[in-house]
């Protein structure tokens, strides 16, 4: 019992961990153990917990092996921490969960055929996305950092991470809710012959041309959402984040998040982009989304007047008067140039973040509520 409290008070604290007592190994050896766990669950029930698009790139042999090597580093963790006496109540979390792991069959679990069209949940993709962008942007943050004494652990990343959870989990929900959508209110603008031309383009024109064009229906899109108060509602959840990090970006009302992928996904349907092109847009969406809300000092110089840069966007989220309604491009920085909306400042980055105001809750339950219950 006094173990779960520790963990309960460790979930709801921030700020740093401190190096020499077991807490830094500590959390990583339970986090490894959190998604081995996961991981042995999705082996079980591959047809519930995984993702169709993803289970067709898999080698399973390979996935046996992660979780292997992941169940040896967190245990080897944990049993060093406990014998050495080394924050013992989180090791032994940690300890625990591997050994139900294991007792689960761990990574030899057999994968039998299964159906391929049952509803689902995109545990897989929870797993991956959160073990490859915490390993990746936690280490960027650390080495280009804009705010050094800024914690991985900040203040409200809890409720960030909620978001990050909600929003993979029901990423079969939204992506099958998108297709249907745009299938059945844009399937019917899509022309062959406009197909054809799309189809017949050089990949990298055709990468260019994509992510042009859900920059163009992400730019008004976005533009709306500040403009239109209705909109607002749903996204001032977003901007209601304080601190920039690669977390930050997830914190996304589920609402918004369906109404903007069905946008920008419909052209992309209509003209029919093959689907190498959508894969590496995608790659290029999933990177942009994270490393702009990062807490990393990157500019890029002159490039930053093209493309959008962690410095082009965090102006974005800032309450600094001349930030207020700026910045709207996902991809494209010019894009804001040429309709006027680009910040004009002196300074090379804000002074603060969130909304003017500080009028959204904090909490993931509060925020999902915030937009039907908010009275201006």
């Amino acid at each position: 019992m006094l173990e779960l409290n520790k963990l309960n008070q460790l979930t709801e604290s921030h700020g740093e961990l401190k190096p020499g007592h077991g807490m830094i190994s500590g959390v990583i050896a339970l986090a490894l153990a959190i998604l081995c766990f996961l991981g042995v669950l999705a082996f079980h029930f591959p047809e519930y917990l995984t993702t169709p698009q993803l289970r067709k790139s898999y080698d399973v042999g390979l996935m046996r092996q992660l979780l292997y090597w992941a169940m040896v580093l967190a245990g080897g963790i944990a049993l060093f921490n406990i014998v050495f006496g080394r924050a013992r109540w989180l090791a032994f979390g940690a300890f625990v969960l591997i050994g139900l792991t294991l007792a689960l069959g761990g990574h030899k679990v057999p994968v039998n055929d299964f159906a391929d069209n049952t509803p689902y949940i995109g545990l897989d993709w929870f797993i991956l996305d959160l073990l490859g962008s915490a390993l990746i942007f936690v280490f960027v943050e650390k080495l280009f950092a804009l705010r050094r004494d800024q914690p991985v652990f900040r203040p409200e990343w809890q409720t960030d991470f909620h978001h990050f959870i909600v929003n993979h989990m029901v990423v079969g929900f939204v992506l099958l809710a998108t297709n249907l959508l745009v299938h059945k209110l844009f399937g019917w603008a899509a022309r062959d012959g406009v197909q054809g031309w799309v189809q017949g383009l050089p990949f990298p024109v055709a990468l260019f041309l994509i992510v042009l064009v859900a920059d163009l229906v992400q730019y008004w899109t976005h533009r709306a959402y500040h403009e239109v108060p209705l909109l607002w509602r749903l996204h001032a959840v977003h901007h209601s984040v304080k601190s920039m990090d690669w977390l930050a970006g997830s914190r996304q009302h589920i609402v918004e998040l369906l109404i903007t992928r069905t946008l920008v996904l419909a052209p992309i349907v209509v003209l029919g982009f093959s689907k190498e092109v959508i894969d590496a847009y995608i790659v290029i969406v999933g990177f942009q989304a994270v490393f702009n809300h990062a807490n990393v000092s990157v500019r890029l110089g002159p490039l930053r007047y093209v493309i959008v840069t962690p410095n082009f966007h965090h102006w974005h989220h800032s309450q600094d008067d001349e930030a207020i309604d700026k910045n709207y491009a996902a991809h494209f920085a010019f894009l804001d140039h040429l309709f006027g909306t680009a910040v004009q400042s002196d300074r090379e980055w804000p002074e603060r973040y969130g909304v003017v105001g500080d009028y959204v809750p904090n909490g993931f339950i509060r925020q999902f509520k915030f937009p039907f219950v908010w009275k201006p």
